[in-house]
């Protein structure tokens, strides 16, 4: 594990092990820019192989972040924890107390809130011990429905980019991943009239979006190969790589999953020749982000928060023509202009009344 490497290589500011004896609890935290403000991410427990695949996978979610909150033009830079362990042995009220008091000794400059196997009610126990927190269940609640959401007007750009129209019925989709995300995705895309052909890692969950979206089930490593308008990636990252782009056959890929492809330049590249639009994740799938950070600005208002992430169709269309003046793929296009905007800032920000605000 070279974990300077990795701060070299990814730019980030700190990265945090910590480990509590009484809970069990152990894990990473890694602050990658806080130019912009506070680092903000959600915090993920699953049980890692290793803690060297942990830290690849916050170091690469939490750069992720500070893009991800740039294009979304938040006020905050980008931040991830990754506990490691069983959900179902390890989490408890002691547990997730514990978790709130780490958060809370790095002093505001991380906050975070659900992710994987951490839950709204979750939060309400890590909140007896932190300020830091977003997703309050008396608040904002999931983020989920309202990622949803967010992916589903993305989806709707890059069909108008990609065709003319943003209409989607009588489109065929391919939809990896029926978690709290890919299941409310689902939803949206059926009433609209698409026709859905659905993966999952648990078959109930498959056999269910089979008789609620009529949709027909294929096997994981069959969702590749079929036959569709529209790629929706909703499950883990690094799906899209050498092995796996030969087999497309959409147009189109857009979904919620952080990190889809496994190198960004290379794999962005190989989409562009396959005549294949790509909606980058880190902006369609920042729904979530949007929702949770307008409990900076209480009362929280939900129909005012989905009004802001319905602009992530808008956002997507300007990234498209972007890339199209640079001659970029489409993910280093939004990749630029997310770093323009943190650069932006940062001069602006150095003029006059230095920290003047920090939201």
């Amino acid at each position: 594990m070279k974990v300077f490497e990795y701060m070299e290589k990814y730019g980030h500011e700190q990265i945090s092990f910590f480990h509590d004896k009484e809970t069990g609890l152990k894990g990473i935290t890694a602050i990658h820019d806080t130019t912009l403000g506070p680092a903000i991410g959600g915090t993920r427990l699953y049980d890692y192989q290793s803690e060297d695949e942990a830290l690849f996978d916050v170091v690469r979610l939490s750069r992720g972040m500070t893009y991800k909150c740039a294009a979304a033009e938040c006020n905050t830079g980008g931040g991830k924890s990754v506990l490691i362990g069983n959900p179902n042995e390890v989490k408890n009220e002691a547990y997730l107390r514990a978790y709130g008091r780490y958060v809370q000794s790095l002093n505001g400059r991380f906050y975070t809130g659900e992710d994987m196997n951490i839950s709204e009610y979750d939060v309400d126990y890590m909140m007896m011990e932190s300020d830091c927190l977003n997703g309050r269940a008396d608040m904002s609640g999931n983020p989920s429905p309202v990622t949803a959401y967010g992916v589903y007007w993305g989806v709707k750009a890059s069909a108008k980019e990609k065709w003319g129209n943003d209409c989607l019925k009588g489109k065929t989709i391919a939809v990896q991943g029926l978690g709290a995300v890919g299941y409310t995705l689902c939803d949206y895309l059926y009433k609209e009239g698409a026709k859905l052909i659905v993966t999952d890692i648990n078959e109930n969950r498959i056999e269910q979006a089979v008789n609620e979206f009529d949709a027909k089930g294929v096997a994981i490593n069959d969702i590749y190969g079929v036959e569709c308008d529209i790629f929706s990636p909703n499950s883990i990252g690094a799906i899209l790589n050498d092995q796996t782009i030969p087999q497309l056959t959409c147009e189109i890929v857009a979904g919620a999953a952080n990190n889809v492809l496994l190198e960004e330049e290379k794999h962005g590249t190989m989409l562009t020749k396959k005549g294949i639009l790509y909606a980058p994740d880190f902006v369609i799938n920042g729904g979530g982000l949007v929702n949770v950070y307008q409990e900076f600005f209480p009362p929280y208002n939900r129909e005012n928060a989905l009004k802001e992430v319905k602009k992530i169709y808008n956002r997507l269309l300007n990234i498209f023509k972007y890339a199209k003046e640079k001659n970029l793929n489409t993910q280093d296009a939004a990749t630029e202009l997310a770093k323009n905007r943190i650069e932006t800032l940062k001069n602006v920000r150095s003029n006059y009344i230095p920290n003047a605000k920090s939201l």
